[in-house]
């Protein structure tokens, strides 16, 4: 495992990018630290369908909901908070 701060992070981005894809995992700190982790796309967890680059978004409501929306989260945020 190979330890790299953000700073050389971005000054070196790509070949930190290459040693991950290879199979070296990197743990990005900030002041020392730990930040993230850095390693390689699991392969056979993307699923690249027949219409990946080529589907468009479409809006999950057909309508305006005037705000409902935001008092079903947060009736839903503060039942959490109760749990």
């Amino acid at each position: 495992m190979k330890r790299v701060s953000v700073y050389e992070l971005k000054r070196s981005l790509s070949s930190y990018a290459r040693e991950a894809a290879e199979g070296e995992p990197i743990l990005v700190t900030r002041h020392g630290r730990p930040l993230v982790w850095l390693r390689s796309a699991d392969q056979e967890h993307v699923h690249v369908g027949r219409l990946f680059g080529r589907a468009s978004l479409r809006p999950a409501l057909k309508r305006a909901s005037r705000g409902r929306y935001l008092e079903v989260l947060l009736d839903d945020r503060r039942g959490r908070e109760k749990r």
